[in-house]
């Protein structure tokens, strides 16, 4: 579906998913991720013509951080304010959820104000709890368990790159067991993706977790490939995916980190393993692949990515980075347009 179907209908204009909440993707049917896609697809058109339909015109949203953001940030500023809407941020000192006020209390407070609240923390249970008591959409920016709003935006750049899902092989790289590859597998297990994790056997996916969604998935499932093996795992495959090797909160296993994903850093030599010339390589970011920063320079060895692959000509990671944007706006607007 997109602007020059010859329906004429749009994806942006469907009302399928009013109302909706995003948690984990989990609860959504691959037509819906599609749809989601597809409005992206759209509203990353309009923009381009310089097209603002401003269909969140006095909408208000509330975007609370437990963690801090760029990119989740931006992206929900901007999506709101090119739609027309309104948002306010809540850092965690100005909500102290659940330390004199209940997270069911603050959420039923902010559903009677808002249309909309975005959440980026910890604890799973705290967004399901927001979306259970707000009575209004809630979006998860990132929680301990999922990732959803970066999967989109990964997605939609592979759909752009390549055409058809199906026709794009991925391999993630390094830490099996985070809230990104579990969000890949979801959108692997929706959408008949080819996924392979490559992960040392102490960092890979529980296998308990792979049949819980290939059951939530139901007649799809797509291909999921977990091995310790480069060679098994990149052979063909359209794009490599990389994170850090120690995400925000797990700093006391740094030295066991580099230890276990040494030997999976992200390089030319890697990429290669491939055996194709248009494979690309994708990074949720941050990423460690130079000394630009403190952080960086303290830890020489933690890098998961070199700066040949990362400045090379098959990074699309600033073109994933710019999808957050184009899917978080499809993703209010399919919610909460006027």
């Amino acid at each position: 579906m997109g602007l020059d179907s010859r329906s004429g209908s749009r994806a942006i204009d469907s009302v399928a998913l009013r109302g909706r909440s995003l948690l984990s993707m989990r609860r959504h049917a691959p037509e819906e991720i599609e749809l989601l896609l597809d409005a992206a697809a759209e509203l990353k058109e309009l923009r381009r013509r310089g097209v603002y339909e401003r269909r969140l015109e006095h909408r208000n949203f509330a975007l609370i951080f437990l963690k801090p953001s760029t990119r989740t940030r931006v992206s929900f500023v901007v999506a709101a304010a090119e739609e027309g809407g309104c948002l306010e941020i809540f850092p965690a000192e100005d909500l102290r959820l659940g330390y004199k006020e209940s997270v069911a209390d603050v959420a039923r407070v902010l559903g009677r104000v808002f249309d909309g609240v975005a959440f980026r923390g910890f604890d799973q249970a705290t967004v399901e709890t927001l979306s259970s008591n707000a009575g209004v959409p809630v979006w998860n920016g990132l929680s301990d368990d999922y990732h959803p709003t970066q999967v989109l935006a990964d997605l939609l750049t592979l759909r752009e790159e390549f055409g058809e899902l199906t026709r794009a092989p991925v391999a993630y790289v390094g830490d099996g067991r985070n809230n990104q590859v579990t969000s890949l597998l979801i959108a692997a297990t929706k959408l008949d993706l080819d996924l392979r994790v490559l992960a040392p056997a102490e960092l890979q996916p529980s296998p308990d977790l792979i049949a819980e969604l290939r059951a939530d998935a139901g007649t799809r499932g797509g291909r999921i490939l977990v091995t310790d093996e480069p060679a098994r795992a990149l052979d063909g495959v359209a794009a490599v995916y990389g994170d850090v090797w120690v995400s925000m909160g797990e700093e006391d296993s740094l030295q066991r980190r580099i230890e276990l994903l040494r030997e999976y850093k992200v390089t030319p030599e890697m990429m290669a393993l491939t055996g194709r010339p248009d494979t690309i390589y994708l990074h949720c970011l941050p990423a460690l692949h130079n000394l630009d920063t403190e952080f960086a320079r303290a830890h020489p060895d933690l890098q998961e990515v070199a700066e040949a692959v990362f400045e090379g000509p098959g990074s699309r990671v600033f073109d994933q980075s710019e999808n957050r944007m184009h899917t978080i706006k499809a993703l209010m607007v399919l919610s909460c347009a006027t």
